[in-house]
């Protein structure tokens, strides 16, 4: 019987391969494109499932054949450490994006959605370094998405400038009104016209009123709390993914940190579903 790091990186291969637009280019032309986009992808994914840095990720790989062969490639191939840095930022935002939600398809979804923010702390780094790039911010604000029955990631949302919940909440929720029957959210995500726009597609918000007025209280009580607590599901997997996959960004920039954190999500996505 394969192991599991067999079949997440068959997984993640296929993934990877569909994410890129177009027929799966070879794994690799020397002096002619270097590697593929998509064995540059599920480099990275193995090092979010090793939880490895890339230098080290690839010292591993050099000892770990049969992996290396479902990436097409033999170990005297596998790219350079800094060849797989350089390319993640190269790649397009909407590669990693659909590579999430490919992943997220794995799973056939249930009937409550979740959605909540936490924070992911960032590498440290030098004063300098931190002055120069306005490096101010300690941890990303990580807003997810999530299916509460089969604990799936649907999507994510990364900020440095610490929006407003019913901002993101509006933002990450549209673009995902297809997969949604109901949304369950605590007080943060309090805002009507978001309740609305959900009525209007159809969908079930289960979001806690701030309590103002009575009328709020009494909003309050008529909620299904059953349902509503459901929401925990999001808690549970932010648990998982930090003591599954660190808690700490590496990357030093914004679209790195974005990259590391849908990453986790679609490690996570495809360990559940193997």
């Amino acid at each position: 019987m394969s192991s599991r790091l067999s079949r997440f990186t068959d997984r993640l291969v296929t993934l990877a391969q569909r994410a890129v637009s177009g027929d799966p280019a070879p794994a690799v032309k020397k002096g002619d494109g270097g590697y593929a986009d998509w064995v540059i992808i599920v480099t990275h994914g193995l090092r979010e499932y090793l939880d490895l840095p890339y230098r080290r990720l690839l010292d591993v790989l050099h000892e770990m054949p049969g992996i290396v062969e479902k990436m097409s490639l033999n170990v005297s191939q596998l790219p350079d450490f800094t060849t797989v840095c350089a390319r993640n930022q190269q790649l397009q935002m909407t590669i990693w994006r659909t590579l999430l939600q490919l992943s997220a398809d794995l799973h056939d979804t249930g009937e409550v959605q979740a959605i909540d923010a936490t924070g992911f702390d960032r590498h440290s780094a030098s004063r300098h370094y931190a002055n120069r790039t306005n490096y101010t911010f300690r941890s990303v604000k990580t807003t997810a998405l999530v299916d509460c029955e089969t604990g799936a990631v649907l999507d994510v949302h990364c900020s440095m400038k610490q929006p407003h919940d019913t901002q993101v909440g509006r933002q990450v929720l549209t673009r995902n009104l297809d997969q949604l029957q109901t949304v369950t959210a605590d007080k943060g995500y309090d805002w009507d016209a978001l309740r609305q726009r959900l009525r209007e597609a159809d969908v079930r918000p289960v979001i806690k009123h701030r309590e103002f007025v009575p009328l709020d209280v009494a909003y309050n009580v008529r909620q299904d709390n059953n349902t509503y607590h459901y929401r925990s599901a999001v808690e549970a997997i932010f648990f998982a993914l930090k003591q599954r996959y660190s808690d700490t960004l590496r990357a030093r920039t914004w679209f790195g940190q974005f990259r590391e954190i849908v990453l986790k999500s679609v490690a996570r996505n495809i360990e559940i579903a193997i």
